[in-house]
């Protein structure tokens, strides 16, 4: 890890990316933090505006516009407390938006759902989606038409961190980094598990009810021992729900006003973190922030690991 921490935040100079901007420049600025700012152009509108005008792309000018575009998004937090530097690059945006982070040695990635860059899958849009499936740094999710610009007021807006967890070795992990961010926003933290249906032929020879009621127990005692390190003055509460996993997850978040949820990025050795059914569902349907953590230790390098820690427990 890095001495001094470090986000990206990729803009596509849309509402939805000033307000991601709004959000990293607050992150970085509470945390002492460098951020770089990145634009990526697309090599076809490159090499379009040379054929079409004769006149040769020059990354200055994206640069100035670049510039325009964070003052005006910034105002007065622009050339003061914040370590800001602009990047412009030609590419496809994941991809770019991935190798800028490993090349920075990032520690976070703040970007919006939303933007101007192709079709929406859903909701959600198809530059994020890419790069949350090959991530290996959290990612910072922030919803369209969501731009606060202070600490208290992402504070105001966050007001329960919720961590669903799958119980699995890697909810210890998403449990630590969401009591961190709780402790440094001062909020209750929830942490939740849906217990699905079970489907199978199996079934309507069990006697059901039983074996429903033994899952929803175990699962209630797990997440009181994942619980057991979490400090009580966060006043953290445990809650299992049955049904669908991104359904019964997004209504937790309504219902108890959870501004931030903690998810995990499934991966293993051989494929890395990939984003699962469930996440992505739950960015598709959630107008929260959602910070989506890859497993730990899946980076490449040594001093990308650990990533979210450099933040909540600085």
């Amino acid at each position: 890890m890095t001495s001094t921490p470090r986000i990206l935040c990729p803009v596509d100079f849309s509402e939805a990316s000033r307000g991601a901007l709004r959000i990293a420049a607050t992150v970085a600025g509470h945390f002492g933090a460098r951020m770089t700012v990145l634009a990526v152009e697309d090599p076809l509108l490159t090499e379009a505006i040379g054929l079409g005008t004769g006149v040769t792309w020059d990354p200055e000018e994206t640069r100035k516009e670049l510039d325009h575009f964070v003052t005006r998004a910034l105002h007065a937090r622009v050339g003061q407390a914040l370590d800001l530097e602009h990047e412009v690059v030609v590419g496809q945006p994941a991809q770019e938006i991935l190798r800028s982070a490993q090349k920075e040695r990032c520690d976070l990635i703040v970007m919006s759902t939303h933007g101007l860059t192709g079709m929406r899958k859903l909701f959600f849009g198809s530059t994020t989606e890419r790069v949350l499936r090959e991530t290996t740094v959290p990612v910072l999710a922030t919803p369209p038409d969501y731009a606060p610009s202070s600490l208290d007021e992402i504070r105001r807006l966050v007001g329960h961190v919720l961590v669903p967890v799958d119980l699995r070795p890697a909810s210890a992990y998403q449990v630590q980094v969401a009591r961190g961010l709780a402790e440094a926003l001062g909020v209750p933290m929830i942490a939740t598990h849906v217990v699905e249906p079970v489907r199978s032929p199996l079934a309507a020879k069990l006697h059901l009810p039983s074996i429903e009621l033994e899952r929803r127990t175990r699962a209630e005692d797990a997440l009181k021992e994942l619980l057991t390190t979490v400090p009580q003055k966060l006043n953290a509460e445990a809650l299992v729900a049955f049904g669908d996993p991104a359904e019964e997850i997004i209504k937790v978040a309504r219902d108890r006003k959870a501004g931030l949820i903690v998810v995990g990025l499934h991966g293993s050795p051989m494929t890395g973190p990939r984003m699962g059914s469930v996440t992505y569902r739950l960015l598709c349907l959630a107008h929260a922030l959602v910070l989506a953590l890859p497993p730990a230790g899946t980076s490449s390098e040594a001093q990308t690991t650990g990533d979210a820690e450099s933040f909540v427990y600085k």
